[in-house]
């Protein structure tokens, strides 16, 4: 088998979220092209999601090796890093307050990381429009990826940061996420201080969770004035339909989650009751544990494609640091086998290790919260 030196490989990274283009953006530092790939039609397509809080032992360690951490330290909000556990009547059990100067983990809304990345690449790095459909081609490579409009590309390398449902993956492994039986419904709030001003004396400026032991919040702060609460509850996975409701039922959705929140205060409710527009549905779905495949040098997976969690705090992160790590195996490995090789033996068993932690996380997220309680995390959807 011959595996070329990534100086001259052709590597395409599939995804261009913060996995993927922090791959990207270390390997172009180092001297090494590389093309992303993504579904969406551009950048602005779509709401790139909620508040991300980056760890100062991965993703931050990322952030600076992508060159970008003093820009990350502009943009981020340190006083995001605030935490309220709360009860069901909307008392306070538990108050993290962020030191002045703390830097442990602040929070930065999904899409303005997504810029920076995105910023901080060539130009015409990211080809966007481009649906993966398949990946073909002996193990030993090269990798012909064919994408749904019918174009083909071949590469020596294809690295999947294409998430929870990646196309990469089924090259190496026909594990796929299974439902946890805990699923949220998300939430947006605008304009906090205005229009929701009891919402946000009672969330405060970072984070609040309130869980009863079957039932539970997760409220989030964004930058712009903006907030996302997460409705958490143990439910089916079809629950919605199975009430002979659709996902566009706000008011429908709304008396159900009265009807099951009815022994709540009023005050937390609002939670529930106030938002601005629609539910949106997010089943919580992860892959077996632990997750492995059988090496194959033309293949590497990366972040929710190769190890999909509960969401506690450690999904991006874990993404970022694969990612760095990735881009340097490359940046000092003679061959792309020999790159990818280095990184498996790192990766694997660091996210084995967290995922049999987190197996079966998602219920945790329910739990009555506590003051030492750490594992409700940010990584939200």
């Amino acid at each position: 088998m011959y595996s070329p030196t990534p100086t001259n490989a052709r590597i395409g990274i599939i995804g261009a979220g913060p996995g993927g283009l922090t791959c990207a953006r270390i390997l172009q530092r180092h001297g090494i092209a590389v093309t992303v790939y993504d579904r969406d039609p551009d950048a602005d397509s779509r709401n790139q999601g909620g508040s991300l809080d980056l760890h100062d032992d991965d993703g931050q360690l990322a952030l600076r090796e992508a060159g970008l951490l003093e820009e990350f330290f502009a943009l981020a909000r340190f006083d995001g890093q605030e935490m309220r556990h709360l009860d069901p009547a909307g008392n306070l059990l538990s108050h993290h307050v962020p030191d002045e100067g703390e830097t442990t983990k602040p929070e930065i809304d999904r899409g303005q990381l997504r810029d920076l990345l995105l910023r901080s690449l060539a130009a015409g790095t990211v080809q966007w429009g481009r649906t993966l459909e398949s990946v073909s081609g002996p193990a030993g490579g090269p990798r012909t990826l064919t994408f749904t409009d019918g174009t083909t590309a071949e590469t020596d390398l294809v690295i999947g940061a294409d998430g929870a449902f990646s196309r990469v993956r089924r090259a190496v492994s026909p594990a796929t996420p299974r439902y946890t039986g805990v699923s949220f419904l998300e939430a947006h709030f605008d304009d906090m201080e205005n229009a929701h001003p009891e919402l946000s004396e009672l969330v405060g400026k970072g984070s609040a969770h309130v869980a009863d032991g079957e039932r539970g919040l997760f409220a989030q702060r964004n930058s712009g004035g903006h907030m996302r609460v997460y409705i958490m509850q143990r439910v089916p996975l079809d629950w919605i339909e199975a009430k002979g409701l659709s996902p566009s039922d706000t008011v429908g959705i709304r008396a159900h989650l009265l009807d099951a929140y009815a022994a709540w205060s009023p005050r937390t409710l609002r939670m529930i009751t106030d938002n601005d527009g629609p539910y949106v549905d997010r089943p919580i779905l992860a892959l077996p544990v632990p997750h492995t495949w059988e090496h194959s040098p033309g293949v590497a997976l990366l972040g929710d494609a190769a190890h999909l969690m509960p969401p506690l705090g450690v999904g991006v992160n874990l993404a970022m640091l694969d990612a760095s790590e990735l881009a340097l195996a490359l940046v000092g490995s003679a061959t792309v086998d020999d790159a990818v090789r280095a990184y498996e033996k790192t990766m694997l068993p660091r996210s084995g290790e967290i995922a049999q932690m987190l197996e079966g996380g998602a219920e945790s997220m329910l739990a009555v919260p506590n003051a030492d309680d750490e594992r409700v995390g940010q990584d939200r959807p």
